[in-house]
């Protein structure tokens, strides 16, 4: 809660969002943000516990504490309405919901943190994560549940962009929108440059392309595998042979075009193995093949697949939200009033990350890169009483450990 104030969030919040009511007695919205925050990092799995978790925060000289259904009722009152967008082909009809007003603030907290910098050259991953929910709108997804398919934008750890879709929307339906959303977003609110752009096959059409193209310096994403071109790759016979991952593959590089544009497409085989063996045919031995396409041609092929392979850390940022900032267990009934909450715990997820930086250079046990159950473990799970002396509110803490006077003092 230090650390929240002295950043300046809580005025950024309120001032982005607005106030909600004139008198002292209504809560502001930062008051409820920095409830919810607290109630994840304290070790929370549902929004329902921030009422046990509740009498611990008042302790806090000056500090007001809405419960459950008070936040819940604050969060549903940002919500925006769903964009529906129609397929020519099905003439189905698929909801959208954009929540610019948060997105925008999801950036302006990551700015004020510093955790990214006007003029910082990123690399900018985009992915869809299904998430099961059986809630009142929730649909049916080819992954056999009912739930929503958000596409994210992360730059490393950080979250700096999401929007929420249909569980059935076919990933690659009005994506370059999205994109052109969250990029556009990016480079005007924070003012960074956007130097590499990689997705998975999801992103491989040539509308999402031309999106992302020129918004970014150079692009990896993974093609889907191409049926007509098979007999091109195995035809081919100037194969280099590498070590990636304590696996030897091998490599080369294609020409690949899409109307007008040409790209190169960097492509990885490797013998198919059944028990142990490698499987053969009439033509010799059975390959898979997978490929990268990109408008990067000084990369080396190997370097191209060691760089786009460094995605699936991003990946790592889903399970993280799901299993320590909520999203497992998503508390509202329709899809526009959970994006609400996905981007307010990705704020938080943001925040995190800007804690353990701080708490890295003063606990040993804790990482940039440590997950919350430990920061838990070693920062917040300490006994401590509010004391009064020479008219201050003191915070005594019963450790042993001196780092926190170094963290409180500073």
């Amino acid at each position: 809660m230090e650390l929240f104030e002295r950043l300046g969030l809580g005025k950024l919040v309120d001032s982005s969002l607005g106030k909600r009511d004139a008198s002292w007695n209504a809560f502001q919205y930062s008051e409820v943000v920095e409830t919810l925050f607290c109630n994840y990092l304290c070790g929370g799995d549902c929004l329902e516990d921030v009422n046990m978790l509740a009498p611990q925060f008042s302790l806090r000289p000056n500090t007001r504490v809405p419960s459950s259904d008070t936040i819940g009722r604050v969060l549903k009152s940002l919500t925006t309405e769903n964009v529906s967008y129609s397929c020519e082909k099905s003439g189905n009809s698929y909801d959208f919901n954009v929540a610019e007003k948060l997105n925008v603030l999801l950036l302006n907290m990551i700015k004020k943190m510093g955790l990214l910098k006007a003029g910082e050259e990123v690399t900018l991953d985009f992915d869809h994560q299904f998430i099961p929910a059986r809630k009142f709108d929730a649909k049916y997804s080819y992954k056999k549940d009912y739930g929503y398919f958000p596409g994210w934008a992360s730059v490393g750890g950080i979250l700096v962009g999401g929007e929420n879709r249909d569980g059935n929307t076919n990933v690659k339906f009005h994506q370059p929108d999205t994109l052109i959303r969250i990029m556009d977003r990016i480079k005007q609110t924070i003012g960074v440059v956007i130097k590499n752009f990689r997705a998975d096959c999801g992103s491989f059409s040539k509308e999402i392309i031309e999106a992302v193209e020129p918004r970014c310096r150079h692009f990896y994403i993974r093609a889907s595998n191409c049926s007509s071109r098979y007999e091109e790759f195995r035809e081919f016979e100037g194969w280099e042979s590498v070590e990636i991952d304590y696996q030897t593959c091998e490599l080369a590089s294609f020409e690949y075009e899409m109307d007008e544009s040409k790209y190169r497409l960097v492509v990885q085989r490797s013998p198919k193995k059944e028990d142990g063996k490698i499987v053969t045919d009439m033509f010799g031995t059975v390959y898979i093949y997978r490929a990268i396409i990109t408008n990067d041609r000084e990369m080396s092929e190997k370097d191209v697949v060691l760089f786009y392979n460094k995605r699936g850390e991003s990946e790592k940022n889903f399970d993280i939200q799901n299993n320590d900032f909520g999203w497992a267990h998503l508390p509202f009934s329709f899809m526009n009033e959970n994006t609400v909450f996905m981007l307010i715990t990705a704020m938080l997820k943001n925040f995190f990350l800007y804690l353990t930086q701080m708490l890295s250079g003063s606990i040993e046990a804790i990482k940039k890169t440590s997950r919350l159950k430990k920061v838990l473990f070693h920062f917040i799970c300490v006994p401590a009483k509010w004391i009064k002396s020479g008219r201050r509110n003191i915070l005594r803490l019963y450790t042993e450990r001196k780092y926190y006077k170094e963290i409180f003092d500073s």
